[in-house]
């Protein structure tokens, strides 16, 4: 009975600790997108979806999409999102976590700003995501 707790209570923890490491997260930096793409270090996904690339500006609302990535459920290293137009030097672009959810196709990207197909994952009804400045 002791092996039987013991087991269910590292089951427990674990599934715990999985369902932290699963928060929605992403990490990027400033960096020169001369060669057509941008990157994310790091990012977080519940389940598997896209990292898209917004136009935003100081206001900080997400613009039009210009780039995404595809995106495994859990921890996501050195994504890299190929620019589908031209980012000038001192362009601010947010990276976002999106789902894969409620399209047409499972692995399509089929978002288009303001719709609910492959839209955005929210965390305490914020979105997740990190600005970068082209350099």
């Amino acid at each position: 009975m002791k092996t039987s707790l013991a087991a269910t209570a590292i089951a427990l923890f674990g599934t715990a600790a999985l369902a932290q490491d699963m928060t929605p997260s992403i990490t990027a930096s400033d960096q020169s997108v001369s060669n057509g793409v941008v990157s994310a270090e790091s990012v977080t996904a519940p389940a598997n979806g896209w990292m898209v690339v917004h136009r935003t500006d100081s206001e900080m609302a997400p613009g039009p999409v210009v780039g995404y990535a595809p995106l495994r459920m859990g921890e996501n290293d050195d994504v890299l999102a190929i620019l589908q137009e031209d980012v000038a030097s001192g362009d601010m672009l947010m990276l976002m976590v999106h789902s894969e959810e409620g399209g047409m196709e499972t692995g399509v990207f089929e978002y288009t700003l303001g719709a609910t197909e492959d839209g955005p994952i929210r965390v305490n009804d914020e979105l997740v995501t990190a600005i970068v400045t082209a350099e």
